[in-house]
């Protein structure tokens, strides 16, 4: 409902209160510490570029779109919705790479790396995510965090 009510609002506003959201969620998740699933997905286009995007909110840095599973959700039709939801083009044949084991914002988080194809343009919703493209895995955008070019330089290498 929360989510409707905010696609009807400015994008400016649902800019803002996607900003607040997050630094809420940040303090939750310190407070809490639950445990998170995530999945993170490398939309590859048929010359092998990588999709990428920027967040409305957050670093602001250039990284793979992804999101939050539901629970009991498998990562691989997570990763669909997530990139059809994010970028509005379809993700296929995809594949899981790897996952990964860490803690975001002293919550422990699980994050599954999922590769697929995609062939479509992507049309970021200028709300939660504000740039999206294709780029050549070597050649990343700046900014992007130095960690996250070495994990891409390898989850690249994973083939099926």
């Amino acid at each position: 409902m929360a989510e409707r009510v905010l696609a009807l609002a400015p994008a400016p506003f649902h800019r803002l209160a996607l900003r607040i959201a997050h630094r809420v969620r940040r303090q939750w998740w310190r407070l809490r510490k639950p445990t998170l699933q995530g999945c993170r997905v490398l939309g590859l286009d048929q010359a092998g570029r990588v999709l990428l995007v920027r967040h409305s909110y957050g670093s602001g840095n250039w990284m793979p779109p992804g999101g939050g599973l539901k629970p009991g959700e498998d990562p691989l039709l997570a990763a669909a919705r997530e990139f059809r939801e994010e970028i509005g083009i379809d993700l296929g044949d995809a594949w899981l790479v790897s996952s990964t084991h860490d803690v975001l914002h002293g919550a422990g988080n699980v994050s599954y790396i999922v590769a697929g194809n995609c062939s479509a343009t992507p049309r970021p919703d200028r709300r939660e995510i504000i740039e999206a493209g294709f780029f050549t895995p070597g050649d990343w955008p700046e900014p992007m965090g130095e960690g996250l070019k070495r994990q891409m330089e390898e989850w690249l290498k994973v083939e099926r």
